[in-house]
């Protein structure tokens, strides 16, 4: 990044108060501009798109996302059709999702890859009980000046050794920390769904998050996309003491990564409210 042209991935209900926490954001070139020259979406949950109002007045919207997504936006959540209203509304860019990497014009340098995930689509979409591939992905993201790399995947149903093997070669993995246990929310009261039914692997078991994590040897791991129920938000929970023993990190709101630094930076939070 040039620090003038800004990537903005998913676009959450609060994106308001995130752009004005944010001065590198702030207006450039006009009244009601912002930085951000594209928005990414890893798939069509409402915590991840409806902060796309809250840009309808610097329409076009540069939005890529893949088809399925795009689908879901226009029918279950017509929030593409809601801002057809607005001059140039959204400008739909498809995401392949068959391997093949991307760039974002007037973004230099940053290649991306969408990394179909194993998730849910919304409960509003058309087909939420018929998995389609591209209802939810994460992105390889590439800075080929510092040849650095980092994964997104902020919801993440399942982990195989194929995307254990690719967060390997990366500097950092953002990746879902939803949860901590499968069966959290009626454990909080307030609500019945399991963890996967809501397309979330829980951080704690045999086969959590952790567990898959504690094999990685070389990048950095944050968790993002934690839900206010999720223990490891209280510093001095044993579930939170459990995740740092296995070197791994707990993203906060307001804070910002350097992927090439090596030391633990401060980073920019996706969280789930």
């Amino acid at each position: 990044m040039d620090g003038v042209a800004w990537l903005l991935f998913n676009a959450s209900p609060d994106l308001r108060s995130q752009l004005e926490a944010a001065p590198p954001l702030q207006p450039r070139e006009g009244p009601r501009d912002t930085g951000i020259r594209a928005i990414v979406l890893a798939d069509s949950q409402i915590d991840h798109t409806t902060g796309l109002l809250m840009l309808r007045e610097g329409c076009p919207l540069q939005v890529y996302c893949t088809d399925m997504v795009a689908e879901d936006l226009s029918t279950g959540f017509p929030i593409f059709r809601m801002l057809e209203s607005w001059d140039g509304g959204v400008v739909h860019h498809e995401v392949p999702i068959d391997g093949r990497s991307f760039e974002v014009e007037g973004v230099p340098g940053i290649e991306l890859t969408a990394i179909v995930l194993d998730g849910k689509a919304p409960p509003y979409s058309p087909h939420r009980h018929d998995p389609h591939r591209g209802d939810n992905v994460g992105y390889l993201v590439r800075d080929r000046v510092a040849e650095t790399a980092f994964l997104y995947a902020p919801g993440l149903g399942k982990m195989n050794e194929a995307l254990l093997t690719l967060m390997e070669s990366t500097d950092c993995v953002l990746v879902d920390g939803t949860f901590w246990r499968e069966d959290e929310m009626a454990l909080a009261g307030v609500g019945t769904k399991l963890a996967s039914d809501m397309g979330h692997l829980p951080q704690s078991g045999d086969d959590g998050m952790l567990a898959w994590l504690r094999r990685l040897q070389r990048p950095r791991k944050i968790l993002i996309h934690i839900n206010n129920t999720n223990p490891i938000l209280i510093e001095d929970s044993p579930e939170r003491q459990a995740v740092e023993a296995e070197g791994v990190e707990v993203a906060v709101d307001g804070l910002e990564f350097d992927v090439a630094a090596t030391q633990p930076a401060q980073l920019a939070e996706d969280r789930e409210v």
